[in-house]
């Protein structure tokens, strides 16, 4: 998963027309989505053996689709393989189609990229990159701090009934992100779904102070469960996909394989810690003898 879920964005973005690229590249998002929610929801129901063996299925069946599907036609004008380039264009676009203007653009663009020296990572601390990896960076750092691996453990230690509810909530919300990000633009609906996971995680905190209270006891688990799926939607809606399109769209050609990989290491460095944080927080509110273990009830 952390080779392909910096590899596949990039791969999306260089075969996809300009004018769809930010839809498909959100489907990416969407698939992933589908395929934990149906995790869910045979979790619910089966042990970990049995779904470790179902998960072997799509692994095989993408490794043997891998062989039927062409190279990116920007990788090959890069590597200056033109005749290889226009082919697997024309492979992607339909054997009817005119790719002679998105051919010619291709090369345009890939020639002005030869005439710079070949670029490295230590490159993308230049200043004229800075702003864009600052950008790259941010996103991916609030993404993971942002609490979706703290909520998506704690809707799995809810019981079936907030993974099953968690797997409802996540495949609309994302499908709906894919229809209004090419009509509503990346930064609007990106604030919208920022807005949304922050009201859900004060929804969920609320709860637990709630609690801590004594107060409301019937009403919290409910309030903690409505803000866990506030909190869901809202970051399958935007927050989820649309910083990979973002980084796919900022970043030149040249760079954007060295800027993936500075992103998707913070990415899987954060998600350790993040887990490791909530893991000592829930150990924490369970401490023997000190009463905290009977407060906090499950929704």
């Amino acid at each position: 998963m952390g080779l392909l879920s910096y590899v596949v964005p990039v791969y999306i973005a260089e075969v996809t027309p300009k004018d769809i690229r930010g839809g498909f590249t959100s489907v990416h998002q969407l698939m992933i989505c589908c395929g934990v929610s149906l995790t869910y929801l045979i979790g619910a129901f089966a042990t970990w053996r049995t779904l470790a063996l179902i998960g072997t299925i799509p692994c095989l069946m993408q490794l043997l689709g891998l062989f039927f599907i062409p190279e990116s036609p920007r990788w090959q004008a890069k590597i200056g393989i033109w005749i290889e380039c226009e082919a697997s264009l024309q492979f992607l676009r339909g054997n009817n189609a005119d790719i002679s203007d998105e051919a010619n653009e291709i090369k345009d663009y890939t020639e002005q990229l030869q005439q710079h020296s070949k670029s490295s990572v230590f490159d993308l601390f230049q200043k004229e990159y800075a702003w864009s990896l600052t950008v790259g960076v941010g996103l991916m750092v609030l993404q993971q701090f942002g609490g979706v691996n703290g909520i998506a453990f704690y809707a799995r230690f809810s019981g079936s009934v907030g993974m099953i509810a968690m797997a409802v909530v996540q495949v609309p919300m994302t499908a709906l992100g894919v229809v209004l990000l090419d009509k509503s633009g990346r930064r609007p609906l990106l604030l919208v779904s920022a807005a949304g996971t922050c009201l859900g995680c004060f929804l969920v905190g609320l709860s637990f102070f709630l609690q801590d209270l004594q107060q409301w006891k019937e009403a919290t688990p409910v309030l903690s469960l409505v803000g866990v799926l506030v909190y869901t939607g809202s970051f399958s809606l935007g927050m989820g996909g649309i910083p990979w399109v973002i980084m796919s769209e900022v970043q030149n050609l040249d760079i954007s394989f060295p800027c993936y990989t500075i992103f998707q290491q913070h990415s899987s460095f954060l998600l350790p810690c993040v887990a490791r944080l909530f893991c000592s927080w829930r150990s924490w509110c369970r401490r023997p003898g000190d009463g905290r273990s009977k407060k906090y009830k499950r929704p």
